[in-house]
């Protein structure tokens, strides 16, 4: 049990350096159609800058879902279903990012070098990012069918200390945080822009409603902190699990609806259609839903008893 609890904080903390990282790229992503150099790009640049927001946003979504999936299938304690779902998620997770990364690559190289050196500008980087993410994992990687296997076959997981859930859990509430952090920063630096004074005043509307359900995500984040320092002085317990477990889940209904609704305004911004940025702003609130609620909730029921109670 010790070893796997130390596996699974392992893969958290690998989790929370990826957010990191794609959370800068998040806040470009957002922020690039509203500034004027993005008019001056061609229209294939612009679109290419889109389906890379949309990219990075099925890899975020990925990075994130381990924590919702520990929360609600296994209340915080650990399995090895666990490990094993971090680690599958995880190597998908990185193939929308380094595609992203390329596009974004090739849209900035392409504006001041041309098309050509753009696009070796962005192959390259990409191309780097697949040779050192996933060419050691073909080479090098052993098989986990044995962690599979054992998992079949076991019984009942037992119960996970407190103090590895209280710390798996503050560990997952980070891992959500920079994502959070980054779209707030772009909602807030966006109404100040130039840009944000052409959008239609329905756009305009949709992104206030949008940055109020991020800020809520923030102070909902921030909470299970506040609550271990002011209310249990530090002290872990049975109740500040619970509550900073709820809270978790809590963000994950508000978040999508305020990571769609800009992504709404973005691709109206871009594309000028109502219906076609409706219907993927609606596909996308879909997707993270499924994937954060509905398959850990289908993956509970899946199990069963073996679930400890």
């Amino acid at each position: 049990m010790k070893n796997l609890t130390h596996k699974i904080k392992t893969a958290m903390d690998e989790s929370r350096m990826l957010i990191l990282g794609a959370s800068v790229l998040l806040g470009f992503q957002y922020r690039a159609p509203f500034e004027a150099g993005f008019n001056s790009l061609p229209a294939s640049s612009q679109h290419l800058k889109i389906a890379g927001l949309m990219l990075l946003l099925i890899s975020i979504s990925l990075m994130i879902s381990p924590g919702a999936y520990h929360r609600i299938v296994w209340e915080g304690n650990d399995s090895p279903d666990i490990q094993v779902f971090a680690t599958r998620v995880m190597d998908f997770a990185l193939l929308p990012f380094l595609l992203t990364l390329g596009i974004d690559f090739y849209a900035v190289t392409g504006k001041f070098l041309g098309t050509t050196a753009g696009v070796l500008s962005g192959t390259l980087i990409a191309t780097v990012a697949v040779t050192f993410w996933y060419l050691p994992g073909l080479i090098w990687r052993e098989s986990d069918s044995r962690s599979r296997k054992n998992f079949k076959r076991g019984a009942k997981v037992e119960k996970t200390p407190l103090k590895d859930r209280v710390e798996q859990v503050l560990t997952e509430a980070r891992v959500v945080l920079p994502g959070v952090q980054a779209l707030l920063g772009f909602q807030l630096a966006t109404m100040l822009m130039d840009g944000f004074d052409k959008l239609p005043q329905s756009s305009k509307y949709v992104h206030l409603i949008s940055l109020l359900l991020m800020g809520l995500c923030v102070v909902l984040l921030m909470t299970p902190a506040a609550y271990h320092r002011i209310v249990e002085q530090g002290e872990d317990s049975e109740s500040f699990h619970r509550i900073a477990s709820r809270l978790l889940l809590v963000v994950m209904v508000p978040l999508p609806l305020g990571i769609c609704g800009d992504l709404f305004v973005v691709l109206r911004k871009v594309t000028g259609s109502i219906p076609v940025s409706i219907g993927t702003s609606v596909l996308f609130l879909a997707f993270f839903y499924s994937f954060w609620f509905g398959l850990p909730a289908y993956r509970r029921i899946q199990l069963g008893s073996r679930v400890t109670e």
